[in-house]
């Protein structure tokens, strides 16, 4: 799958390939069975409902998964909106008071970024936001420091709901890839899919072309949503090379401005004479 990885319009189809080539396997497993007619099961209704209502059981599933996959892709605009408020309100302040430095705020909204973005990669196991909840919390003294330095309370009110968004969103964030969406039906699904399957394998059929299609379609079905259920279950896979998780664009760009503001400042830095 490497060589998917290096190209961007691939990347779209790379769990296509994977449940391809195990539906592959499958119909090669299926034409062994029907040529050595190991074949046992007869077509009747009760197969056909319990295909039905796998259906519906998967659709329950991934109905619930979907929500909070469409919930996670909100979360990164309301984290960059809060740490824009947060860094806008202290720029202006520095520049009513000099005793106020904004350089200290920047560092620790930069940690943020850097130990959410850790956090949610190989290293975090895609759900270590511990030590992003302690980098927002240092946040807390700034706030005060601004606060003994004559900071409007209005302004103050404001950091503090910003900080409490952050922390929301962080929150959200850490259930999200934490916790499983009912793991009993999570469970109840892949058996349904390993029974219809094997079920499948023994069906008695002709052996024609039609119906290795129809097998194969419904393999490809069944297997491509188990996969798909996994997929959407961490929503944030950073690391994984895939198109299918939420995008933290919106993270890296407000880092890069951040880096930008620190050029700034050197630049404008005076130069001692000699």
């Amino acid at each position: 799958m490497k060589w998917i990885n290096g190209h961007h319009e691939l990347k779209k189809l790379k769990l296509f390939f994977l449940v391809a080539g195990l539906v592959v396997a499958i119909s090669a497993i299926k034409v062994f069975v029907h040529w050595m007619q190991f074949e046992f099961v007869t077509l009747s209704t009760l197969l056909t409902s319990a295909i039905g209502g796998a259906i519906f059981i998967i659709g329950f599933l991934l109905s619930g998964v979907l929500s909070d996959y469409k919930e996670s892709e909100r979360l990164p605009a309301d984290i960059r909106v809060a740490l824009e408020a947060i860094h806008d309100d202290a720029v202006c302040f520095a520049e009513k008071c000099p005793d106020f430095k904004v350089g200290p705020l920047r560092i620790i909204l930069g940690n943020i970024l850097i130990v959410l973005q850790r956090g949610l990669g190989h290293e975090g196991a895609h759900k270590d936001l511990r030590p992003a909840i302690l980098e927002i919390d240092k946040l807390t003294p700034m706030v005060a420091q601004m606060d003994v330095l004559g900071m409007p309370a209005n302004f103050i009110v404001r950091l503090r709901g910003q900080q409490d968004q952050l922390r929301r969103c962080v929150f959200r964030i850490y259930h999200i890839q934490s916790m499983q969406f009912v793991p009993s039906v999570y469970i109840l699904v892949k058996t349904l899919v390993a029974a219809i399957v094997l079920l499948l394998l023994f069906l008695e059929t002709e052996g024609s072309p039609g119906t290795a299609l129809i097998f194969g379609f419904i393999s490809y079905m069944f297997v491509y949503a188990l996969y798909l259920i996994e997929t959407l279950e961490q929503p944030f896979r950073k690391d994984h090379d895939s198109l299918d998780d939420v995008s933290l664009f919106l993270l890296r760009e407000f880092g890069d401005k951040l880096d930008g503001c620190k050029d700034e400042n050197l630049a404008n830095r005076p130069v001692a004479g000699p």
